[in-house]
């Protein structure tokens, strides 16, 4: 007798046009995603995207039968703006989120990724080379898995950025990306994985 694939894996190893379709009809599904993505091109954020935990999140719950935004700890909103790096300008777009998300029931966080090298080296104690877009930020996250993003045009299409590909969503896999020394968040990031959503496997550092 075949081995029979458990269902919550049934897109992993797929074509990845069928994994973005798939990935796509989730988030077009869930109502609260759908708001971020019309108020980010409501605002006009540059290069604004709805990336990482809330939509591979989403994805588990999806494929695994739990309830909208099981596990989300927080959505997640980056853009890209040099033109003002200050603190007080990044300040205004997370206040302005802030008032047009207010009915949303999880925290959004809003951060300019034209200026995260300027705190994270005191931070996280390691150099911070900056970043030329919002979407570059994704190659450094400390697990490929987590590297993903969305964005809804103003013809109503949706862009979708995974730059490692969707398999280790699909797949239930937290990858790490050893570009930075992130391994404490790694290890961090896939534990939470793990207490949420037990069908996952962290792959070591």
């Amino acid at each position: 007798m075949s081995e029979t694939r458990p269902h919550h894996l049934r897109f992993a190893g797929q074509p990845e046009p069928v994994q973005r379709a798939a990935l796509e009809a989730m988030i077009r599904a869930e109502p609260v995603l759908m708001a971020v993505l019309d108020a980010i091109r409501a605002e006009g954020l540059p290069e604004g995207l709805l990336v990482s935990g809330a939509l591979y999140n989403h994805a588990w719950n999806v494929l695994t039968g739990r309830p909208a935004l099981h596990g989300v700890k927080d959505i997640d909103i980056a853009y890209f703006d040099r033109s003002d790096l200050s603190y007080e300008a990044e300040d205004r777009v997370i206040q302005a989120f802030g008032r047009r998300l207010a009915g949303l029931n999880v925290p959004v966080e809003v951060r300019n990724q034209a200026r995260v090298h300027l705190w994270f080296p005191e931070r996280f104690g390691q150099a911070y080379a900056p970043l030329g877009s919002a979407a570059e930020a994704l190659t450094r996250y400390a697990s490929k898995t987590h590297a993903v993003a969305a964005r809804l045009e103003a013809d109503g299409s949706m862009t979708i950025i995974a730059p490692f590909g969707l398999e280790p969503i699909f797949a239930f896999r937290v990858v790490p990306n050893r570009v930075l020394d992130n391994e404490p968040a790694h290890a961090a990031k896939g534990a939470r994985a793990r207490a949420a959503w037990p069908e996952v496997t962290v792959e070591p550092w």
